[in-house]
């Protein structure tokens, strides 16, 4: 099918039966009761739970979407939006809520598209991230609501700006071929972060993500990694330095994935920016340290990126259905992605699954690990790749696949066991160094105290 074609008949999926929604802003009371709708009208396919408490005390929900609710699926892989982080920028917040209803009812009515998409994938909803924010921003109401009402969390903080800083860890470790994925975080790190970071990094933490969009407004742009410059000479918030990823043009497809299906994005002029194919590297834009696109990409194994939205960070409530007539197919149309590339298991001779497990694609400097029962997801456009995956104690093992354009490739690896080979022992010799000589004679000057200016 020609590509350009792939949006319509999507949209057009989505129009058989489409429900009738009801397009309101809603307080915290009323997004909770919204959601529990949503889980009472398809109890079997969804779960709500909460990630933990914001300042103020309101609970951090979720939705999952899944046939085995709760449940981790062997080889299905886990999406996550993220919605109303910075609490004036809203109408992410309704389009997931508006998302939420949307597939529940095409669930039930059967919708051949939205059932496979519930059934082979664990989908999981946040409308809000900073319900505090939303609160005080909705006071103020969409006529007289300020650029910065209510941005921050109850603590006064952008929460956009408030986790650890990897990428200037990261582009160290490359300077020394340190690691390129899963980067330690600082010792200190949770006494630095708010209760609602802290949720979340506690929270992607616990669960195997593969592919994430974290929803904004303010501008129309679908923003990808990085979005922290590399070049640390430029302090200035509005610097621009294209800073790519390894992973540069899968993430380029990810973000035109939601532009192209997007009514208006993908034109280019929004809001009195251009941006070529409604896309941009966050960093080309502007420099943002301490942000969360960057933070999933380098500490798991997601690929997250960040979808500004509406020029109008608080739209009134009759341009609401306007913009999920725009935003429906592209929602849709992104979970999709999240079946790409290649996917299996890592497994021992036994057939036990291998956590932790490293895969790496040859000429790709960024990897990604096996989850706790085994099973791996790596995003990678359609190609020829080699792969290798490695694991403590274990033999690596390569293989070389081919990736298509429909649906990721199985890709499995059973792993030998390492043999453990008795040393031999040797007779003393004079010339031989003791154990301190040899470990100063094996450190790299670059890590030497005092070798490097």
């Amino acid at each position: 099918m020609a590509r350009w074609l792939r949006p319509l008949v999507g949209a057009l999926l989505l129009l058989e039966g489409a429900a009738a929604l009801s397009f309101l802003h809603h307080r915290y009371e009323e997004l909770v009761q919204a959601l529990f709708r949503v889980q009472s009208q398809c109890p079997y396919v969804t779960r709500i739970y909460s990630i933990g408490r914001s300042v103020e005390g309101r609970h951090l929900y979720v939705l999952e979407f899944s046939d085995y609710p709760g449940i981790h699926e062997h080889l299905e892989p886990e999406f996550k939006y993220v919605g109303n982080m910075h609490g004036n920028e809203v109408l992410g917040r309704e389009l997931l809520l508006q998302l939420s209803e949307f597939l529940c009812e095409e669930y039930r009515r059967g919708n051949e598209r939205i059932t496979r998409l519930i059934h082979d994938t664990r989908i999981h909803i946040m409308p809000s991230m900073n319900p505090d924010g939303y609160e005080v921003a909705a006071k103020q109401g969409p006529d007289s609501n300020g650029y910065l009402t209510g941005r921050n969390n109850a603590n006064g903080v952008d929460l956009n700006r408030n986790f650890p800083d990897l990428n200037t860890l990261m582009y160290y470790s490359r300077e020394i071929s340190g690691p390129n994925h899963h980067i330690p975080l600082p010792d200190n790190w949770k006494s630095q972060v708010e209760p609602e970071t802290l949720a979340v990094i506690q929270w992607i933490s616990s669960y195997n993500f593969v592919l994430s969009a974290n929803l904004h407004g303010g501008a129309v742009v679908a923003n990808y990694p990085y979005d922290k410059s590399q070049d640390q000479r430029f302090r200035s918030h509005r610097r621009t330095v294209n800073t790519p990823t390894p992973d540069d043009k899968l993430f380029q497809k990810l973000a035109k994935t939601y532009s192209y299906a997007h009514s208006w994005m993908h034109r280019g002029w929004n809001c009195g920016d251009y941006f070529a194919d409604g896309i941009t590297n966050g960093a080309s834009w502007y420099s943002l340290s301490k942000g969360m696109q960057d933070f999933n990409y380098l500490y798991t194994n997601c690929f997250e990126i960040t979808l500004e939205l509406s020029c109008n960070k608080f739209p009134p409530e009759e341009d609401l259905e306007r913009q999920w007539m725009a935003n429906r197919e592209a929602l849709v149309a992104f979970i999709e992605e999240v079946h790409q590339g290649i996917k299996g298991m890592v497994s021992d001779e036994n057939n036990n699954g291998i956590a932790g497990a490293v895969i790496s694609v040859q000429g790709i400097s960024h990897d990604v690990t096996s989850g706790d029962m085994g099973d791996y997801f790596r995003l990678l456009l359609p190609g020829t790749y080699t792969v290798t995956a490695s694991a403590a104690g274990y033999q690596p093992l390569t293989v070389t696949t081919t990736v298509g354009p429909a649906a990721p490739s199985l890709v499995h690896f059973q792993l030998k066991q390492e043999v453990v080979r008795k040393p031999v022992e040797r007779k003393a010799s004079g010339t031989r160094m003791n154990n301190k000589a040899l470990q100063k004679k094996v450190v790299p000057r670059a890590t030497r105290r005092g070798t490097q200016r």
